[in-house]
């Protein structure tokens, strides 16, 4: 089965930050590139961003973490898409990630981390060449 129509990304804000314009920043240029986005909102728990995710036929989540807590959030993500049976949705990450804790994410499973000062664009080049749903 061959996957057509756009890309499908939830942009969620996993936890008690409440800091969402770059989220929101995120959410429109993917909009804005042709994509379908489903932003959650704030204050959002990891079983709520998986049930959007898979309800919602999501290719890819993207989490935007400023609070410090994105080891754990992102772990528990990824686990829980696991659990789901949905380990092929990608998680990518966004927000004040320390360079220390990069690699131990992506062993996780995260499939990419965008710092600040990271360009629209090069975020949406890289949803586009690495979330399409392979049929």
């Amino acid at each position: 089965m061959v996957v057509s129509g756009p890309i499908r990304v939830v942009v969620a804000k996993p936890g008690l930050d409440g800091h969402d314009r770059g989220a929101k920043v995120i959410a429109r240029a993917l909009r804005d590139a042709g994509m379908e986005v489903i932003y959650t909102g704030l204050h959002q728990t990891p079983e709520q961003i998986v049930d959007t995710a898979i309800q919602e036929d999501a290719d890819g989540i993207g989490l935007s973490i400023l609070s410090g807590a994105h080891m754990t959030l992102c772990a528990k993500v990824i686990e829980l898409l696991k659990e789901r049976d949905a380990a092929d949705i990608k998680v990518f990450c966004g927000g004040i990630i320390p360079d220390a804790d990069i690699a131990e994410l992506k062993s996780l499973g995260v499939a990419d981390i965008f710092t600040p000062g990271t360009s629209t664009q090069d975020v949406v080049s890289w949803v586009e060449a690495n979330l399409r749903a392979a049929g």
